[in-house]
C-alpha cells in the first residue's frame, strides 16, 4: 500500500483569505474579488495590482494587515492532529511577503506558493512558481508514489482536486460546490480530519 500525503490550500481553508481582510481595513471593496469569483488568476492579480497601485497601496502596509490575522477557529489544533496521520504541504495561490505572520501561527508547516516583484515597497507585478502549480505540485508527488489526499475550496484548487487520488472541498462557497459534485464538501475540522483519516 503506497504512504500518504496531504496537500491543502492556505486562505479560505486554514487562514481568512487575505484579500478580503485588505480590503476590509482599507475600505477598497473591489479587493474583495477573490479566486472564488475569478477563476482566471492572471487577471485577477492584474485587477488587484492596478488597484493598488491607484490607490498608493505597499507591501508593508499589506503586511502589517496580515500581522493582525489570525488562523481559522480550529485551524492550528487540525493541523497539529493531522501531523500526527500524515506529512502534509500546502498549496497556495499566495506569496512568500504575504504567508509569514500565519505560517508562523501554524506552526511553519511546508508552504508552495509565489512570490511578489518589489520596488520601492510597491508592488510592481508577481511570478509564479510554475503555471498550474496546485495539480503539478500533487502530479510531482504522486511520481514518487505518494497517495495524494487534497483539500481546497475555490475554483483554483479544483485541478489540485481532480488531479489528487482523493479530493475534498472545504468551506468551498454553493457555486464552486455546484460546479464539482464529484468532491464530498464540508465544513468544519473534525469531519475533515476523519475524511482524510479513512483515506489513508
Amino acid at each position: 500500500m503506497k504512504q500518504s500525503i496531504v496537500t491543502l490550500d492556505m486562505e479560505g481553508v486554514l487562514t481568512p483569505e487575505i484579500w478580503i481582510a485588505v480590503a476590509e481595513r482599507t475600505g477598497i471593496t473591489e479587493l474583495r474579488r477573490t479566486t472564488r469569483d475569478e477563476p482566471d488568476y492572471d487577471k485577477l492579480m492584474r485587477y488587484r495590482l492596478g488597484i493598488l497601485d491607484r490607490h498608493g497601496i505597499t507591501l508593508s502596509k499589506i503586511q502589517a494587515i496580515i500581522g493582525g490575522l489570525a488562523p481559522l477557529p480550529g485551524a492550528v489544533e487540525f493541523l497539529e492532529a493531522l501531523r500526527q496521520q500524515a506529512p502534509l504541504i500546502i498549496l497556495s495561490d499566495t506569496f512568500e511577503q504575504f504567508a509569514q505572520p500565519l505560517l508562523r501561527q501554524l506552526g511553519w508547516p511546508a508552504l508552495f506558493c509565489h512570490r511578489l516583484t518589489v520596488v520601492a515597497d510597491r508592488i510592481t507585478s508577481y511570478e509564479l512558481r510554475m503555471p498550474d502549480q496546485k495539480r503539478r505540485s500533487v502530479q510531482a508527488l504522486q511520481g514518487l508514489n505518494y497517495q495524494v489526499i487534497a483539500a481546497g475550496d475555490s475554483f483554483n484548487d479544483t485541478t489540485m482536486l481532480i488531479q489528487a487520488d482523493h479530493g475534498i472541498l472545504f468551506h468551498a462557497p454553493e457555486n464552486v460546490v455546484r460546479e464539482f459534485p464529484q468532491f464530498p464538501a464540508i465544513n468544519d475540522y473534525p469531519t475533515l480530519l476523519k475524511l482524510i483519516r479513512d483515506r489513508l
